[in-house]
């Protein structure tokens, strides 16, 4: 079972209204089934590009959290707060590019 932050609800949320978004003309496709007139043919890398920025931040925030915890800045509900965060975030990434490896393989494994 998979837990996500509000923050990463909201991300994603926001990143398929964006790919949602993309007018009537991305709607079309052409005969061999590309998108017709697709502003953005690489949408999903960047939705996975953009994800693993935000787990990169989420650790940065986690880090300055322990170094302000260490100096005396910082509560400890604080830094627990964005260590787990940060590692539940992390899990959500294994979780997706495990199930982009098991689709990817169930591909492989089709007869043509």
């Amino acid at each position: 079972m998979a837990i996500t932050t509000a923050l990463n609800a909201s991300s994603i949320y926001g990143a398929m209204a964006r790919m949602a978004n993309r007018g009537p003309e991305a709607q079309t496709k052409d005969a061999l089934g590309a998108v017709a007139g697709a502003k953005d043919p690489s949408g999903f890398a960047d939705l996975i590009k953009d994800q693993v920025a935000s787990v990169i931040e989420q650790g940065k925030a986690s880090d300055t959290a322990q170094r302000d915890l260490m100096a005396g800045k910082a509560d400890v509900i604080d830094v627990v707060t964005a260590v787990s965060e940060t590692e539940l975030a992390l899990e959500t990434m294994v979780s997706v590019r495990d199930r982009v490896i098991n689709a990817y393989q169930e591909i492989m494994r089709m007869p043509i």
